[in-house]
């Protein structure tokens, strides 16, 4: 599928650092960056840096005014990823952008009516299904009948907090909240292993249990879910990750099916070394334990170039995309206060 020589990207926006694995993932592919926005000219000096070969340019409109761009790429803060995608497919370009991609519902259905009338294409990086091989592994797994029908998924997804978080990202005008900004990627997972379409919120909370100098913040979240076709989801995510943790987070997946479960330990396996994108699976007949790491295919980012080639529907299920947006902004809405 690799005909991305012909793919031209431009980047606006780097106040995520996903911005930098989404550009090596494109670049790996073969697609070529051609330029970079953004206000804060040291963060596109540090971009440059890393992509000595792109052109810093001065306004969004060198972007969107040349014909040669096809896709764009973008990880501003969330609040603005919407706005800049209905921009970009407006000027013929289809738009590539870190999760959170959207933070309300008005925004979403503004980006489903411009996708409508354009025809162009709205994609988001999860991360945490694109990028794991051991989710990939799982997802192939489901598919081949491995544990039969999938009746829930179990999610918890830590990650660590630092000290050098932009003054944005603890606004939740800005950010979302927790359940759209770490939870967005969780929603995508749910659908994805229960084979489910739509899902419907049972219930959600949030907290700040320790960050409390932070009024508009969430270290704390976790919502339970139920989809179509009868499976169940839990999903906790929070800010709590120790130092002593060599990676940002201690993420695990149990998926539970009808003759069998597989468990995902995608970053860490603590006492087990520096293992990782490890697999559990026990079925009625083996029970296995196997690191994935660099024996997966990860075709996300070569299937996106085709599908902006070829305007086809093969790296991610537009409808499963907003979907799962739509789920996230719901239970961060809904959710009930903790503390």
């Amino acid at each position: 599928m690799n005909e991305s020589k012909q793919i031209i990207v431009a980047v606006i926006g780097l106040a995520h650092g996903h911005i930098y694995q989404m550009c090596r993932g494109l670049i790996a592919a073969g697609a070529q960056l051609k330029y970079v926005y953004d206000e804060d000219l040291s963060a596109v000096q540090s971009f440059t840096r890393v992509f000595p070969q792109v052109i810093p340019v001065q306004s969004e409109e060198d972007v969107f005014s040349d014909r040669e761009v096809k896709l764009v790429a973008s990880a501003d803060i969330p609040s603005k990823r919407a706005a800049l995608g209905i921009r970009a497919m407006k000027a013929g370009k289809d738009f590539f952008c870190a999760k959170a991609p959207a933070i309300t519902q008005r925004q979403i259905r503004g980006i489903k009516k411009t996708m409508r009338k354009t025809g162009n294409k709205f994609f988001v990086f999860y991360s945490e299904f694109f990028e794991s091989e051991a989710a990939v592994y799982a997802d192939k797994l489901i598919k081949e009948g491995t544990i039969g029908k999938v009746l829930n998924v179990t999610i918890l997804a830590p990650h660590r907090l630092g000290e050098s978080r932009p003054k944005w990202f603890y606004e939740r005008k800005k950010s979302g909240g927790i359940l759209i900004d770490i939870g967005s990627h969780q929603f995508d997972q749910f659908l994805t292993f229960t084979g489910n379409n739509r899902a419907k919120i049972l219930s959600s909370g949030i907290g700040n249990f320790a960050h409390r100098d932070f009024e508009g913040f969430d270290d704390f979240g976790d919502v339970h879910l139920v989809g179509e076709n009868g499976a169940t989801g839990y999903i906790r995510v929070d800010w709590f990750t120790p130092e002593a943790l060599p990676v940002f987070g201690d993420g695990k997946v149990v998926i539970l099916g009808e003759t069998g479960y597989i468990e995902l330990r995608k970053y860490i396996d603590v006492g087990c070394g520096d293992s990782c994108e490890n697999v559990i699976l026990v079925t009625k007949d083996k029970i296995s334990k196997e690191s994935v790491k660099d024996k997966t295919e990860k075709p996300f980012f070569s299937n996106l170039i085709y599908d902006c080639l070829h305007r086809t529907e093969t790296a991610m299920s537009f409808k499963q995309t907003f979907h799962a947006m739509e789920l996230a902004v719901k239970s961060q809405k809904k959710a009930k206060r903790l503390i």
